[in-house]
């Protein structure tokens, strides 16, 4: 694994763990009082955003068995949500709201193309 897929591996794990646990368990109030109310104008519910938030953790969790199929599955999944959140944030509110959606994107599948188990080489 190189240290590029490591880093980047790593940054997301962190962050969709973090992420996905505030939309479950609500522990940062904050953060979740705003996703919640970005949820809800988006014409979502609690519950769909607690279904984000699981997707997000076990997408995170995937990520912690490097360069397998299991990681690049899980890089997938990061990407769909991402793009799923970038539709939300541009057709219901602004792209500056979208920009964290778009990073995870980009690293998303800047990790999956680095994924050595997906090659045909």
């Amino acid at each position: 694994m190189t240290t590029v897929a490591l880093v980047l591996s790593s940054l997301l794990s962190v962050f969709f763990v973090f992420a996905g646990s505030v939309k479950v368990f609500g522990w940062q109030k904050l953060i979740f009082e705003t996703q919640l109310a970005f949820f809800k104008s988006y014409g979502f519910n609690r519950q769909f955003m607690g279904l984000v938030g699981v997707i997000e953790m076990l997408a995170a969790l995937g990520l912690w068995w490097p360069q397998t199929i299991i990681a690049a599955i899980s890089a997938m999944v990061i990407a769909t949500v991402s793009v799923g959140a970038i539709a939300c944030h541009l057709r219901y509110d602004s792209a500056k709201n979208a920009i964290a959606a778009i990073v995870t994107l980009s690293l998303s599948v800047t990790l999956l193309a680095l994924n050595e188990s997906l090659s045909l080489f």
